[in-house]
């Protein structure tokens, strides 16, 4: 049999697709989606259910960031959330007292990861899900919002077996990573995560029924309850008995906002990203450098694009209400300057090493054109490994994207949001919507929109092709990664100076989606590095 006939072929639906990383999750919004919502509905109820199904990579403790197509236009949505007001630079180099000289190193995100703490109570800040999945429902919503947490809660309540890839990156986590965290914080993380005391394999049936219970008084409450009433005051006791700074009124300030997208022209197309302070920026500057080539870009110029995009991204990208938008790097102009750079070598720029984190991406459509690009993420696997008690949810560690560099634009400060690292994206051309796309993984997620963006707008790719299609991660300097099947680009990308390393291991190399408009209805794709399906009707 030819290897094409082996390959994944699209999905094609004529009314509605839904597509995630976990297929109890896609069928949560296809539900949805039969019992008469619209994208919007379907797409909050994935993430509901995402919380339950694959507690690692997002949690109801997580961020969320979105982009809806409402039938004729683009909305933005960052959904993330605030440093605590007691978190100052002064604070966490008093706890870490280490973290002092490896801020001396100075000036780059670089700098965040490896001195902001990974774990515990510090880089705890507000989580800005449960707020996003009201606010994207309560602008564009059709169907009751309690309605949309019924499988998530029946999930959490009654138990589902663990999928294959969640359950390798659990028993990592909990072997690996709480293995080595003390102190009464981190108690109730492994009484949830850990019954019996280890991570559940695959197959194995998982039930998190104090999450039914948050999932439930989130839903009955429009989500008040997690920001002013009972989930609140859980939270703020659990700080207060072990050390953690997240008071009441961190809480109940919080606030999503509305925003316009950011893009850049590739080849015909637009490629958009919600603005700082997540990184979606890097892809465009990316792009917007190879679009002024005379053909395709080779994959030795792709990498030295993204590696322009990392450059100024993590120079320039912080909190927006701390730091202007730094809308000239998207200016064409300076994005032929930097196009000039490339030569035909590779070389390193002033740049970062920021941490892969843990991430689960969505994207839906329905009968009427609407189309969601979400993401959502409490970061590193279980983020801060807090988990309240009686909550059943890990709260995000975000914080970890702050930088400790006092000159940085994204330095540490009370009530600030951090570097972001997840990002959906979206396609339009002429004005009219292509379709969602995303790739999950930390670093590699500007990486990944770009490798999608090509092989859609240069080779024509159907959405599963193109995220089928062999992936490379940039690392860092000249450090680059290759998956298998492009193992025989490795002899001239060593040439020209790069250190590739060739590495058989998926989860290195992002997860994604895509939903693709036709004239017929949608096609679509799911990654086939993990356990997703893209579903329609």
């Amino acid at each position: 049999m030819s290897k094409d006939l082996l390959a994944r072929k699209p999905l094609f639906a004529p009314r509605g697709v839904v597509a995630t990383s976990q297929p109890l999750a896609a069928s949560a919004g296809l539900a949805v989606l039969r019992r008469g919502g619209n994208a919007i509905d379907a797409a909050v109820a994935t993430a509901i259910a995402l919380t339950v199904l694959q507690p690692g990579s997002n949690d109801i403790g997580s961020d969320l960031f979105a982009l809806v197509w409402d039938g004729s236009r683009l909305h933005g949505l960052n959904a993330s959330g605030r440093s605590p007001a007691l978190l100052t630079r002064d604070l966490v180099l008093d706890r870490e007292p280490a973290a002092l000289a490896s801020a001396a190193l100075g000036g780059t995100q670089a700098t965040a990861t490896q001195v902001m703490p990974a774990r515990g109570w510090l880089p705890v800040t507000v989580p800005g899900a449960p707020a996003g999945w009201r606010d994207l429902h309560e602008r564009f919503g059709s169907l009751p919002f309690a309605d949309l947490f019924t499988d998530a809660i029946a999930y959490a309540e009654h138990g589902y077996p663990v999928s294959p890839t969640v359950a390798h990156h659990w028993g990592r986590a909990a072997e690996v990573v709480h293995a080595d965290l003390v102190g009464p914080e981190f108690i109730e993380w492994a009484r949830v995560f850990t019954p019996g005391g280890r991570a559940p394999r695959a197959g194995e049936r998982f039930r998190n029924p104090d999450a039914a219970r948050s999932l439930r008084s989130i839903g009955g409450t429009g989500a008040v309850s997690f920001y002013r009433g009972e989930l609140a005051e859980a939270m703020v006791a659990h700080a207060e008995r072990t050390g953690g700074l997240l008071h009441a009124d961190d809480l109940a300030s919080h606030e999503s906002t509305w925003v316009d997208p950011i893009s850049v022209r590739y080849r015909g197309h637009d490629v958009w990203e919600l603005p700082p302070n997540g990184q979606g920026i890097a892809a465009l500057i990316a792009l917007g450098v190879l679009d002024g080539l005379p053909a395709s870009p080779s994959l030795h110029q792709q990498l030295e694009a993204i590696k322009l995009g990392f450059a100024d991204t993590h120079a320039h990208v912080a909190d927006p209400a701390f730091h202007a938008h730094p809308a000239e790097l998207l200016d064409p102009a300076y994005l032929a300057g930097r196009r000039t750079l490339i030569g035909e070598n590779a070389a390193e720029y002033p740049t970062g090493d920021p941490l892969r984190g843990g991430t689960v991406y969505l994207c839906t459509a329905d009968s009427d054109g609407r189309m969601v690009s979400l993401i959502q993420s409490n970061y590193m696997g279980f983020g801060s490994h807090i988990v309240v008690p009686g909550t059943g949810f890990s709260l995000q560690n975000r914080g970890a994207g702050f930088v400790l560099d006092p000159v940085h634009p994204n330095v540490v400060a009370p009530g600030k949001r951090p570097f972001h690292t997840i990002i959906p994206g979206f396609l339009t051309r002429d004005g009219a919507a292509v379709g969602p796309f995303g790739v999950m993984g930390g670093h590699m997620q500007p990486q990944g929109h770009l490798q999608v963006v090509l092989s859609t707008v240069d080779d024509l790719l159907d959405p599963q092709a193109a995220l089928d299609r062999p992936r490379w991660y940039w690392h860092k300097g000249l450090e680059v990664q290759v998956e298998p099947g492009l193992a025989g680009a490795v002899d001239e990308l060593r040439r020209r100076g790069h250190d590739v390393t060739v590495v058989d291991a998926p989860g290195a190399f992002g997860y994604g989606q895509a939903i693709w408009r036709t004239d017929a209805g949608y096609m679509a794709g799911s990654e086939p590095r993990a356990d997703g399906v893209a579903a329609g009707f």
